[in-house]
């Protein structure tokens, strides 16, 4: 971006323009030097001062103000009825709409309109390109302001320390803090939270703490988010019981926490591998009246699934649906994967898991190709083989191809069950939808129809192996004269 210093004409107050109507604000031509002297341009010299109308005012016509109507009849004024303050409050609207390039555009053209900028135009300017992240600019709009008599008040100072924290530029954050200490302008609550999320964002912690310290002792006390930055810094850090000791800390001094201090310790710990200490920070929370929200349950169950407490996942699940927050599909198919895993030891966690796939497929949600596999296995393993071989089938129908192991795992629980010939059909399935058996496969129903006495059978499967280049470690045996 160009500097706003290449126009000087801003910073100086030219004589009043008359009978030049205000609906435009872009100059033709640059103000010109004479003798070292900048001379603004008048409305009556069309050469150098020539307004253009363009579709400046269409666009902020189509700018959503809360006083439309007063903006648009205050353009429709002429100059010599413009005051500074309008001019501001314009300015001001245009920032508040999220328009901050409308509104240079409109400041490189103060001098036209026969207005210097005060103190409140700077910066509402500082404001502007802050939030277009120009903070060069915005720094050099600064000391120019200060070098001209405007002094800064703690608002803007702290939007400009803000915005370089933000960007991890706390050399410099700290160099604006050091203007204000230079004009006496004493920094606030709000300057200090700047600075505390601005050296924990680039990991100095310590430093943070240190100057949260010292706003007590400067007799400025922090207010919650003074503590929920430090903590925040804490936690990211692996430190998360500190962060609880600095959360008691702000319970002693009587600030309310909310639900965002709250959702770091959850994140914290789960850093840590240590989520169940968030049944601790949970029960906290009701303790002392905040209620949890739906992103402090799925943070919780997420650290639980993540270290495998499949149960205590369940438990935040199950008090999540009392409360009626919906959980989020990806979180809920990675709590059927692990309650079907963990059901493989534990088998009461069975039903659990069946009711929690029912309910997936129930209202509409979309149960991906892994949680069909973990469910079908689950069914076969507890011998549920009608409902695996329906929902293998209705895997199937949703465009879904099991994987080879999921078509074994019903092969197998149909073969131990002597269900030799819907077993069967399960293999010729899997040749239907373009998937090789495997040498297991063949196994199993070799060995099952040996074991039923069923030779052809037997030879049947095996020679449709060797025919697909695979040699099953179970041959055909003679064991009776029944055929298949």
């Amino acid at each position: 971006m160009s500097s706003i210093f290449h126009n000087p004409s801003i910073f100086f107050n030219p004589t009043r323009t008359h009978g030049c109507k205000l609906h435009v604000l872009t100059m033709v031509s640059m103000p010109s030097k004479t003798h070292g002297t900048i001379t603004s341009p008048g409305c009556s010299d069309e050469r150098t001062a020539r307004i253009r109308v363009v579709n400046f005012l269409d666009k902020i016509k189509a700018i959503p103000f809360k006083d439309t109507n007063g903006i648009l009849s205050l353009m429709e004024k002429d100059a010599s009825n413009w005051t500074l303050s309008a001019f501001n409050g314009l300015l001001m609207a245009l920032l508040t709409a999220d328009e901050a390039d409308l509104a240079m555009e409109l400041f490189s053209n103060a001098s036209g309109f026969g207005l210097s900028p005060n103190g409140w135009t700077f910066s509402i300017i500082i404001r502007c390109l802050c939030k277009k992240n120009d903070l060069d600019e915005a720094q050099r709009v600064l000391h120019h302001m200060m070098e001209n008599g405007y002094n800064p008040n703690v608002i803007t100072f702290t939007i400009l320390i803000d915005s370089l924290c933000k960007r991890g530029k706390l050399g410099y954050a700290f160099r604006v803090l050091e203007l204000m200490g230079g004009i006496g302008c004493k920094p606030n609550v709000q300057t200090y939270n700047c600075l505390l999320k601005g050296l924990c964002y680039i990991g100095k912690v310590e430093q943070a703490h240190e100057m949260l310290m010292n706003m007590e002792k400067e007799s400025l006390k922090p207010d919650i988010y003074s503590y929920t930055a430090i903590m925040d810094g804490f936690c990211k850090v692996g430190r998360s019981d500190e962060a609880m000791g600095l959360l008691n800390q702000a319970l002693v001094m009587g600030l309310q926490p909310n639900v965002v201090i709250f959702n770091t310790l959850f994140t914290g710990y789960n850093k840590e591998g240590r989520p169940q200490h968030g049944f601790k920070v949970l029960k906290l929370m009701k303790d002392k009246n905040c209620s949890p929200d739906s992103i402090s349950y799925s943070t919780l169950m997420s650290g639980l699934l993540k270290w495998g407490k499949t149960r205590a996942a369940l438990k935040v699940y199950k008090e999540m649906m009392g409360i009626g927050f919906e959980v989020e599909g990806k979180m809920l198919s990675s709590l059927l994967r692990g309650l079907c895993m963990k059901s493989w030891e534990e088998k009461d966690l069975v039903q659990d898991a069946y009711q929690m796939f029912d309910k997936m497929r129930k209202r509409g949600s979309i149960v991906d190709h892994s949680s069909y596999g973990f469910m079908i296995r689950t069914l076969c393993m507890v011998r549920k083989m009608e409902e695996a071989v329906y929902h293998l089938k209705e895997m199937i129908g949703m465009g879904y191809i099991p994987r080879t192991i999921t078509f074994n795992n019903v092969i197998q629980g149909l073969s131990i069950e002597g269900k030799i010939h819907e077993a069967l059909v399960v293999l010729v399935t899997m040749y239907e939808n373009g998937k090789i058996p495997s040498r297991t496969s063949y196994d199993m129903l070799v060995k099952e129809f040996n074991r039923q006495g069923l030779l052809l059978g037997a030879c049947n499967v095996y020679g449709a192996a060797l025919k697909q280049g695979v040699v099953p470690h179970r041959i055909p045996l003679r064991l009776n004269s029944h055929s298949y």
